[in-house]
Parts: structure tokens; sequence; C-alpha cells
């Protein structure tokens, strides 16, 4: 059963998040249809588990603390939340790709890891649903994400405290402080987000990497849709029926 979220009876931040997806074991947290096919759903209780190795990943091997600026070079896909909640529960700061946004970053997350050359440390993030390794050769000294975050610890290692008045995203339209994310993110979902939520995989990923935090925080689940996985109406009407979804974003 969901949450209400007038009922978030827990401090609005992402650990506390992270501790009532686990704590819902089992149940669906994020559900992603790909462009080729691929549904990839991941319980509560294994989402925290993917975004705590990567945490263990960003922070014993490329020293991510509060001040760390975290590029996620990625489409709105099911690796990005991942990526993005590890990031903060480190107490970095995610910047999501603009033109200018390689400048000054210290690490990138990427699905194109070559046309990265700032000097920044590069992590490969292979797309293909359930990718172990990336396809191919990677630059000189960039990470192969799949590969490098399965050899971390299930268990959260030790963690910088975070920083609440530190930037924990920034986007073309600002930055946002620690301690306003989640209330940021819950302005960004126009309905409530207590429920199975299902969201477009389109555009940048700004929109659903927030609607998706705000939909945790409420105690719902996410269904998140790439475009070429319903090509139609009445193929996304479908799917929406058989993930039993409550509440449609577009």
């Amino acid at each position: 059963m969901s949450t209400p979220r007038d009922a978030l009876a827990l401090p609005p931040t992402v650990p506390a998040i992270l501790t009532r997806l686990e704590r819902d074991g089992g149940r669906p947290a994020l559900t992603w249809y790909g462009p080729h096919g691929e549904r990839v759903e991941l319980s509560g209780a294994v989402l925290v588990n993917w975004v705590t190795k990567t945490t263990n990943l960003l922070v014993d091997e490329l020293d991510t603390a509060p001040g760390t600026r975290v590029l996620l070079d990625l489409p709105a896909h099911w690796r990005t939340p991942v990526w993005a909640l590890a990031a903060w529960r480190a107490g970095g700061s995610v910047l999501l790709a603009t033109p200018d946004a390689a400048a000054g970053v210290d690490v990138v997350v990427t699905a194109q890891p070559d046309k990265h050359t700032t000097g920044a440390d590069v992590v490969a993030v292979a797309l293909p649903a359930l990718a172990r390794r990336w396809d191919g050769t990677l630059p000189p000294g960039a990470l192969d994400a799949a590969a490098s975050v399965m050899t971390y610890g299930d268990v959260l290692g030790v963690t910088p405290h975070v920083d609440a008045s530190a930037p924990a995203l920034v986007t073309r339209e600002g930055t946002v402080p620690h301690a306003d994310l989640v209330a940021r993110a819950i302005s960004a979902l126009p309905v409530p987000g207590d429920g199975r939520v299902a969201l477009r995989a389109s555009g940048a990923p700004t929109t659903s990497l927030l609607q998706s935090l705000a939909t945790w925080a409420s105690g719902g689940s996410v269904v998140l849709v790439h475009p070429a996985a319903a090509p139609d109406a009445d193929a996304l009407d479908a799917l929406l029926r058989a993930e039993r979804v409550t509440t449609r974003v577009d």
C-alpha cells in the first residue's frame, strides 16, 4: 500500500527516501520500458542496492564528497536516477548535460565517453537493458560503470556528511541545495505521486528525474516509458493498463 504525500513522516532528504524504498522490500519502485522492447523492474530493495554499490564506487574510487561536481550526460533511463541518487547520497552536486556543463566538473557519467576530454574522471554507462560491461573499447582511464559497480559491497560504506546548504542539482534553471532538493522535486510533479506513476522518458532527463524523486518521496512507484516502447496511443494505453498505472504524467 502506498503512503499519502501528507503522511511523509521522515525528513525530506535523499537518505530518508532510500530508507523508505529499502523498507518497501519487494514492492516495485522503478519499472523501465526501453526503446528496444526491454522491460526492467527494480523493487525498492534492488534499487537501493544499486544506489548503495554506486555510492560506494563514487566515494571510494572517485573521492565524491560535498563539493564534488558530477555531470550526468545520460538520457532519461532507469540508470540515470541510480547515479543521481548515489551522487546525492555521497553529498555531491549533480549537473545535467548542457553545451557548457562539462567545464569544471570532477566526474562525468556518460553513455558517450569518447566525447569527454576535460580531464575529469569518466565513467562509461552502457544503456542496453541489463548490460554487465561496456561493449567496445573505452578511452584511456575511463571506468566501465556496469563492471565496476558490481565489485562494490551491498552495505553502504563510510560516506561524507551531506552539507544541506551545498548544491545538489545544477540545471539551466539554476541551482538547488540539498536542503531544498525533495521540495523542488515535489513541485515538479503536477499530480499526487503516491500510486503507480507513469512518466515519459523523452528529452532531457531533468523532469523525469525530479518527478521520480517526488514519486518515491510520496510513497509511489515509477513506470518510466521510452516513446519507442509505446509508439502510439493504443500501445501506450495497453502498457499502462498492464502496469496498473494510477497516474499518467505527459
